[in-house]
């Protein structure tokens, strides 16, 4: 691979400013719906792995840490102490996501709508659990 096949395109480098703008909203709006609000990114701890999903570390305006994830996956939130990185936080969305759906089809009569939710769940926690275990992706990031 020579230094132009690494090099993004100016459309290309827009394009990724624009996912992540998104996603980083969905995220925003997820925890303001929530009642989380002042948010301060960290974003030398946060990790976007377009076009799936970012990773986002963050503080609100009571210095409470958060990991928020959004993208093409549901979006959801955990205490920043559930993880000590962006990585360890995309397993335990995986699990916890995992545990959802084991329990929504554990339910005497799931309807339709929840095993279909359920198995969302399950597709989008394999997902994840197959990008924490990339270590090319994590090459770069602080052990």
């Amino acid at each position: 691979m020579n230094k132009h096949d690494t090099q993004l395109t100016n459309e290309q480098q827009q394009q990724l400013a624009q996912w992540q703008q998104t996603s980083l909203q969905a995220a925003q709006k997820y925890l303001a719906e929530k009642g989380i609000l002042g948010l301060n990114i960290q974003a030398k701890e946060s990790r976007i792995l377009p076009p799936i999903c970012g990773v986002w570390k963050v503080k609100d305006n009571l210095g409470k840490g958060y990991w928020v994830i959004s993208g093409k996956v549901p979006t959801d939130a955990m205490p920043v102490s559930g993880a000590a990185d962006a990585r360890a936080a995309l397993k335990h969305f995986s699990y916890q996501w995992q545990l959802k759906a084991d329990k929504i089809l554990a339910a005497e009569r799931p309807n339709q709508a929840q095993t279909e939710y359920a198995n969302i769940l399950v597709q989008h926690a394999h997902g994840l659990y197959d990008l924490a275990s990339k270590d090319q992706l994590w090459a770069s990031a602080a052990s």
